[in-house]
């Protein structure tokens, strides 16, 4: 094998020492746009496994079809940059890179197929390290233990075991705050990243984040400086987390309670809306909420039951309407069905922003819902208008259940 020679710092740049030279198992990098994190990630690992024989890597990601554009791009990027391009082969289907001198691989798979993560294996040498791309994706961190627990077995020195976990903030609920950001562990490095340690920006780049700065400051706090929020998009913003006594607020006049249920089984969850609505003072109360899979009809109507609601009018999905019969043939002889119309789900939305919601501590899927569900965005990154089908199986239940006071024509909220 022929020698080449590399300056390094060359290389990758400025910002990143610590994080390329920690060797403790969890190296966790939040950032900004252009803070050149994912880069700097694919460069290591192509450097790291060309220096440490036997070394295997995995790449994941929430879905499999977006590792191509992303993570299996970003890694022939480093091998071209650091001029080894000989020594690499390329497999799109299924995607995998190979070191040809010693046949290490960079496997790729994503939590869409979670079977092929937990038995992954590798022929020549151990799986070592793993790259978990746009961590925020994984939204419940179960699913991130599964893949924690997938890397095992023994490792001899020098090599080691490293999960590397890359993402752009959303909010500081994520799991991956409490996790990674609010502990102090030996074993862990978490660092964040922005713009300014990117010393390959030109003064165009600089410009776009310094107006953002002036004229988006909100935006610029987690697109420019990579700190914990919202960038921008949240269907609902005029909500507060907040302790309030259910009993007393219901003892209001005027004040009225609503509830919505969204059905679920394996893979969505069966969500129930407890909430409470002053229409005079354009208020919503969420007070409780029911947020689980795999709930079978008979297990739904205990549930609500025990807890109380039993009597309560309930709106419910319309689209399933024998789970509803069954329902109600259990005891819940207040549930409905939701109505049917043109446009259900933006014209629900409109007439909830009109009100502050009000959400107390305990609806903690209530919280991580609203503080996730966004406006989607077309191929040219424009907002759309309608929400992504993600982070709405309760905001479905609070429309189905406030539907009474929806203003217009009759609509579904399906």
């Amino acid at each position: 094998m022929k020698s080449k020679k590399i300056r390094l710092p060359d290389i990758v740049g400025k910002g990143y020492k610590d994080f390329w030279n920690f060797k403790g198992r969890y190296k966790v990098v939040k950032g900004s746009r252009a803070s050149k994190k994912s880069k700097t990630i694919a460069l290591w690992i192509i450097y790291s496994m060309m220096k440490y024989r036997g070394a295997n890597t995995l790449v994941v990601r929430k879905v499999y079809r977006t590792l191509k554009d992303s993570c299996y791009s970003d890694l022939r990027w480093a091998i071209n940059r650091l001029n080894v391009l000989e020594y690499w082969e390329f497999k799109e289907s299924p995607l995998e890179i190979t070191y040809i001198p010693t046949g290490q691989k960079i496997l790729f798979r994503g939590f869409d197929d979670p079977l092929k993560i937990t038995s992954i294996s590798v022929s020549d040498g151990v799986l070592c390290w793993c790259w978990c791309e746009e961590a925020y994706e994984i939204n419940r961190e179960q699913d991130f233990n599964m893949l924690d627990e997938s890397i095992r077995g023994i490792v001899e020195p020098p090599l080691f075991k490293q999960f590397i976990i890359s993402f752009n903030p959303w909010n500081e609920r994520h799991w991956l705050k409490k996790r990674f950001f609010d502990v102090e562990d030996e074993n862990i490095m978490a660092k964040t990243t922005n713009y300014m340690c990117n010393e390959w920006l030109d003064e165009s780049d600089k410009k776009l984040f310094e107006d953002m700065k002036k004229n988006n400051p909100r935006r610029y706090q987690v697109a420019g400086l990579g700190n914990w929020g919202i960038v921008e998009g949240l269907v609902y913003e005029n909500w507060e987390e907040k302790e309030f006594d259910y009993t007393e607020v219901a003892k209001m006049h005027g004040v009225k309670s609503a509830f919505g249920l969204d059905f679920g089984y394996t893979n969505d969850p069966t969500a129930l809306f407890c909430g409470l609505i002053d229409v005079a003072n354009r208020t919503i109360y969420v007070f409780d909420e029911i947020y689980r899979n795999a709930m079978k009809n008979r297990e739904i109507a205990e549930e609500i039951i025990r807890k109380g609601y039993g009597k309560e009018k309930i709106t419910a999905d319309s689209q399933e309407p024998k789970s509803i019969d069954e329902l109600y043939d259990l005891g819940l002889k207040g549930i409905r069905n939701s109505r049917k119309g043109k446009d259900s789900i933006n014209n629900g939305i409109q007439y909830i922003q009109d009100y502050k919601i009000i959400i107390h501590p305990r609806c903690v899927n209530f919280i991580t819902e609203i503080s996730n569900y966004m406006w989607d965005k077309d191929k040219f990154d424009n907002a759309v208008n309608k929400p992504v089908d993600d982070f709405n199986h309760l905001m479905d239940a609070m429309r189905y259940a406030l539907e009474d006071y929806t203003k217009g024509p009759t609509f579904s909220f399906d």
